[in-house]
């Protein structure tokens, strides 16, 4: 069963339909862990929550896989309320937390074959699914090996086959490339690119900004539990209008005002703003447009400049005024 829900060009299939979340901790202080969400994820989605760590992501996709109760609002996946109906939702989904989960008294076949028969394979049907994921994943050589034998980045690629071992319809990861390294995160990326053949509809939270870019269909933006923005990276980043973000480094905090104004009078300039170490400018990347930034900043204590591309951290920056890391 799924939700139908009209577009523009026709009809599209929203898969995860969240209205309205809100968490609330009570306690002797009382935390607003989600703040009235409302997010539908299309079918075949590779979906991001990007936002920095206590932002709320994992409590939103908690609750989604109905290991959190929500204080009021309704999450549906595939058409199913997810606190009515939980046994029912969890069939539907896949979850790889954010922290290492594989049983350590089984072999890596033992994990996947186990999570086959729990949900219903027969004995020849869960050996066939588990041969077949190990050969997916690259780890039919690790079959007889244990979780603490493998590297993060191993443990991970088994996680995410046990995880869809029941060929769910939504796979949720949580920070999936958290504390992995540049080699094992690359080859994480290109094992949930694949899984679109599967026809799985992904849904990642993530803190890292080159992973929603890399991967992401679309991406919200979460912060203080609430949705700031929603759209595709490509669009998030065109909002801005700039291509270029300079960053300036001061030896001294002194007249920064001043140097803010004269730098916004410079042609391909977007936008000027102060920052706790100096100025932060956001252009269109016009022609010797460095050499001029360089020579309005000398006079000011210059020590120290870097250029990107517009990301979705300068997004990021624009709607709440801090770095995503902070």
């Amino acid at each position: 069963m799924h939700i139908i829900a009209e577009a523009q060009e026709g009809y599209v299939k929203v898969i995860v339909e969240i209205e309205s979340l809100q968490k609330i901790y009570e306690g002797k202080q009382r935390v607003v862990a989600v703040d009235g969400i409302d997010l539908s994820v299309r079918e075949g989605e590779l979906f991001g929550l990007l936002g920095p760590n206590g932002a709320g992501k994992t409590t939103t996709i908690s609750i989604c896989t109905t290991r959190a109760l929500p204080t009021s609002g309704r999450v549906r996946i595939a058409g199913i309320d997810v606190v009515k109906t939980p046994a029912v939702a969890r069939r539907f989904i896949g979850v790889v937390p954010q922290y290492n989960t594989l049983d350590r008294a089984c072999t890596i076949y033992e994990n996947i074959n186990f999570h086959c028969l729990y949900f219903g394979f027969s004995g020849p049907e869960a050996t066939g699914r588990t041969n077949q994921l190990l050969a997916q994943f690259h780890l039919t050589e690790r079959a007889g090996a244990y979780p603490a034998q493998l590297s993060g980045g191993l443990a991970q690629r088994v996680q995410i086959a046990r995880a869809i071992a029941h060929r769910p319809k939504v796979l949720f990861l949580d920070e999936p490339s958290a504390g992995l390294d540049p080699q094992s995160r690359i080859a994480m990326w290109e094992a949930v690119r694949n899984l679109r053949e599967e026809g799985i509809t992904v849904v990642l939270t993530t803190h890292y900004m080159e992973e929603a870019d890399e991967l992401c269909d679309r991406v919200a933006i979460i912060d203080h539990g609430k949705i700031l923005v929603q759209d595709t990276p490509a669009a998030l980043k065109g909002s801005v209008g700039a291509q270029k973000v300079y960053e300036l480094y001061l030896r001294s905090q002194d007249n920064i005002p001043t140097l803010v104004q004269q730098l916004q009078q410079l042609t391909g300039v977007a936008s000027a703003e102060p920052t706790p170490k100096g100025v932060r400018v956001l252009a269109h990347g016009a022609e010797g447009l460095l050499s001029d930034v360089v020579r309005e900043s000398n006079p000011y204590g210059l020590r120290d400049l870097t250029i990107t591309e517009t990301s979705l951290e300068t997004v990021f920056i624009r709607l709440t005024g801090r770095d995503l890391r902070e």
